[in-house]
């Protein structure tokens, strides 16, 4: 049976399912009113653009993780391209959590680092399942 890369794919569409959520949760207060302080500030408002910009993350360097897994999905991924593929998501899951939670540059540049690998990886991948 060959390692599916589906459901990597669909776990990142999750991530970013989830951080839609998460940053309507932290507009709520300014937006509709629910959830705002005592003082009628926002308590999400700290966070909202880093939510915002970690959203927007979603769809840079993993556009490139997509295209390689459909293209991979046309010859018989293997073990390696499995592996790779849940590096780039649990990776997808830390970069998240540093750029929203923290606000150490060093720390998400090294998690993206991990990223960008495991999908120069798969692109390594598709050329040789391609050059064939």
């Amino acid at each position: 049976m060959p390692h599916s890369l589906i459901l990597p794919m669909a776990a990142h569409v999750a991530i970013a399912a989830f951080l839609y959520a998460l940053l309507t949760a932290a507009r709520a207060p300014s937006v509709w009113g629910f959830g705002r302080s005592a003082d009628g500030s926002n308590p999400w408002a700290d966070l909202e653009p880093r939510i915002s910009a970690n959203l927007s993350n979603q769809f840079e360097w993993p556009l490139f993780f997509h295209v390689a897994c459909l293209l991979l999905l046309q010859s018989q991924p293997g073990y390696v391209a499995s592996v790779l593929a849940w590096i780039f998501v649990a990776g997808r899951i830390l970069h998240s959590a540093v750029q929203i939670l923290t606000r150490n540059v060093r720390l998400r540049g090294m998690v993206f680092t991990v990223n960008f690998l495991a999908v120069l990886g798969l692109w390594i991948l598709v050329v040789l399942a391609h050059a064939a």
